[in-house]
């Protein structure tokens, strides 16, 4: 499922939502993001979605998460945002939508409830503060609502919704003073749809993907400018989609379809033919794709794909992908970039205000949002922060470096590289002027002074950024030391079992160690070890408790796995690692 956008007609109710093109302000590059810092979010459970735009017109864009409840992250101006303000919307809010229903000049939102046997829609209207009154509440013709989306289906310029609920698809026409007439239902529900005028005739169509025992295809309905529809073309899916996005990848005023498949891992791009008709699919492969946007996150007037990967694509946690779009509807090669743990809904926008666009990735079982902002010209190795492992307090960790690039066609010159500070310490190489494809480095420790995690900024100001740049580093301080940090068992034979290897766990703090959970073996091939220990709930300030392990193996070959400890002495949980070789 995904919010629809129309790329060739702005809609004055609609414009202040989302903004995902800034066309010629940027010179071309890779479009590298990089995480910036991450945001908690009150609650959520079940499905999600985002929206974006300037609930508090302060010139910052903001988020709205449908998850769990309606919450809304108000922006700093710097890709990060305040804690979540929260608006009850039923039992399962699943998707939220943002447009001036009511013609105030200030931006509201919909929400569709996909709680059990749910027929509501959620309209909160804005105050132009970031506040919002309601909520009005809209019913549906079946239960089963599951995603609500804007567009204008009668052509009286005022933003209607359109609602997948159940075995239909259902229209709310607005009246303009924010109430809305009763559902118009066209047969046959959707998983996932998306908005445009495919057919160039004035009137708004839909894309509606669908499945069955039968299979996957995406049928598009014809829009007769009243809020119903006329069946037009299907086109067969290779597997169910999970989200559409549409947009005008060759620049021809015909809109095409790009569409997600998280089960069986593909992204079908789908170009039309002007008619409501589109041609025969190109399928790009290697993904978990979730959700999908269309921007152009390399400045050269071109339309990207921009899709959350739950995971793989060569990261062992969520990704975030970008496809540079060549201009004639073909894409590059995928470029990876790591994202929350379990990435499913993403938005863009120009979180910092650096006329760049940015991506906001949710992460809805961990429940928290990543910000990754486009570094454009400048580019970094790794993209992610600089993750220190977990120190001993007052142990110093080996270095980290990160690379800087000037991926530009021109000069870059380097004004300053400034850090936060204890208990980091940095050293550069990032001076001057740095020729086109030339790259410098800022390395780090981290000395851990505190128990649990530590954050810092390197900040480093140039001359194609209008915001400074920046490399996060995090570190991770505890009290609980491990003697030795791994075990490794000799050869053993399939079926016997090893004499026992011992870890000694001390508590090199000044305060009681509390277990706040039984340790266990954990890990790959967790069955193939076992432990005891005397360690008791808690251990008090320099005292030490054993950790005795077997090992058995069942299969030959290597076996690894953990033991799994959880403490209040920070960096929990820890986990010692253990290897060994069965025979």
């Amino acid at each position: 499922m995904v919010r629809p956008r129309r790329v060739h007609k702005v809609f004055p109710w609609l414009a202040p939502a989302i903004v995902l093109w800034l066309a010629g302000t940027i010179t071309p590059a890779s479009g590298q993001l990089e995480t910036r810092g991450t945001t908690s979010f009150a609650f959520g459970y079940g499905s999600g979605s985002i929206a974006v735009g300037d609930f508090n017109r302060d010139g910052n864009l903001d988020i709205a998460i449908s998850q769990g409840e309606l919450q809304i992250f108000l922006g700093n101006g710097d890709g990060t945002f305040q804690p979540p303000i929260s608006y009850a919307a039923g039992t399962e809010p699943s998707s939220v939508t943002a447009a001036d229903f009511n013609g105030d000049g200030m931006l509201d939102l919909a929400v569709a409830d996909h709680g059990s046997a749910s027929t509501s829609v959620y309209v909160f209207f804005g105050n132009g503060d970031g506040t919002f009154k309601g909520p009005t509440i809209l019913n549906t013709t079946a239960s089963d609502v599951g995603f609500v989306a804007v567009g204008d289906f009668n052509g009286d310029h005022k933003p209607d919704l359109i609602v997948t609920d159940g075995a239909y698809l259902s229209v709310f026409l607005n009246n303009g003073d924010g109430t809305f007439a009763a559902p118009i239902d066209t047969s046959g529900g959707a998983s996932a749809l998306a908005v445009g005028d495919f057919d160039h005739d004035g009137t708004l169509d839909v894309a509606a993907a669908q499945s069955n025992q039968f299979g996957a295809s995406v049928m598009i309905l014809l829009g007769n400018g009243d809020g119903t529809f006329r069946q037009g073309a299907s086109y067969a899916l290779v597997y169910p989609a999970s989200s559409i996005a549409v947009g005008d990848f060759r620049s021809n005023g015909k809109l095409d379809l790009a569409i997600a498949t998280s089960i069986g891992g593909a992204v079908s791009v789908f170009l039309g033919n002007g008619d409501g008709t589109f041609e025969q699919s190109v399928n790009y492969t290697y993904f978990v794709a979730y959700w999908i946007a269309v921007a152009d996150m390399n400045g050269d007037n071109k339309p990207d794909l921009v899709i959350s990967n739950f995971s793989g694509n060569g990261f062992s946690t969520g990704s975030v992908q970008i496809l540079l779009g060549n201009g004639d509807g073909a894409f590059q090669p995928q470029e990876g970039f790591a994202a929350a743990t379990t990435s499913e809904f993403l938005a863009v926008g120009d979180f910092n205000g650096d006329h760049k666009i940015d991506v906001i990735d949710m992460d809805g079982l961990d429940m928290y949002v990543m910000t990754l902002l486009n570094t454009g010209t400048v580019t970094f190795s790794p993209t992610s922060p600089l993750t220190f492992p977990t120190q001993l307090v007052g142990a110093t960790s080996p270095p980290l470096t990160a690379t800087l690039k000037n991926s530009g066609t021109g000069n870059l010159s380097i004004s300053s590289v400034t850090f936060s500070g204890p208990p980091f310490k940095m050293r550069t190489t990032c001076h001057g002027s740095i020729v086109p494809g030339g790259q410098c480095a800022i390395t780090a420790t981290f000395t851990a002074a505190v128990e649990g995690v530590t954050s810092g900024l390197v900040t480093i100001k140039d001359s194609v950024s209008s915001k400074p740049q920046f490399v996060e580093l995090i570190g991770t301080g505890t009290v609980v030391k491990f003697t030795p940090a791994k075990l490794t068992f000799s050869l053993q034979k399939v079926g016997t079992k090893s004499a026992p290897q011992t870890i000694q766990l001390t508590n090199t703090g000044d305060q009681n160690l509390i277990f706040t959970r039984t340790m266990y073996v954990g890990g790959k091939d967790y069955n193939d070890f076992s432990e005891t220990n005397n360690c008791s709930a808690q251990i008090g300030p320099g005292a030490s408790c054993n950790i005795n392990v077997t090992f058995a193996p069942r299969k030959t070959g290597a076996r690894n796995a953990n033991v799994t400890v959880s403490d209040d002495g920070g960096g929990s949980p820890q986990t010692p690692q253990l290897s060994g070789t069965g025979d």
